[in-house]
């Protein structure tokens, strides 16, 4: 499978789930399932290469003023719904957090930023067609701490000067 093919994966399962994370979820289990357990292996490389690309300290700064706060697994779920907005807004935040201001049209709280199934979907759809637990995907993995300088999330100032797209149109007031 190939990054477009991976993407493509991604993107009309969102769309046919109409933004619902969770329906997100059941539909990529039900479209990985289509496919042979090597290409969902390799839908889990890419997954997983993407998810550790985020692991960086200014989108969990971002997450932060998104979510109002982030904690460790909240940030790894986010990273996870990221994933599934799909390559221009993966992409995007990655090369600059605060661009999420612009990209994203709508963000809820209590729906979005929380992609926890979305990480499990490809390991579920594996065993549901091998009957056995996925394999070690062959990927390093992440690095201890996030990429980038650290800062504290709880200073608003911080955040705010960090982030001043999003904090505007979604920090706290």
């Amino acid at each position: 499978m190939d990054e477009t093919e991976f993407w493509e994966i991604v993107d009309t399962t969102r769309e046919a789930a109409e933004g619902d994370p969770e329906e997100h979820a059941d539909l990529l289990v039900e479209r990985l399932m289509r496919l042979d357990p090597d290409s969902v292996l390799d839908f889990a490389r890419h997954f997983e290469a993407r998810y550790n690309r985020a692991y960086t300290w200014d989108l969990w700064g971002a997450a932060a003023v998104l979510l109002d706060g982030a904690s460790d697994d909240v940030f790894d779920y986010f990273r996870c719904w990221l994933i599934g907005q799909g390559r221009e807004i993966f992409e995007g935040a990655l090369h600059e957090p605060d661009a999420l201001a612009e990209l994203l049209d709508d963000f809820d709280e209590d729906i979005d930023g929380d992609g926890e199934e979305l990480g499990y979907a490809a390991d579920e759809a594996y065993e549901q067609l091998t009957g056995v637990v996925a394999p070690d995907l062959g990927i390093t993995a992440q690095s201890a701490e996030p990429a980038g300088t650290p800062f504290d999330f709880d200073d608003e100032g911080a955040l705010a000067g960090r982030f001043p797209r999003l904090w505007e149109r979604f920090g706290n007031d």
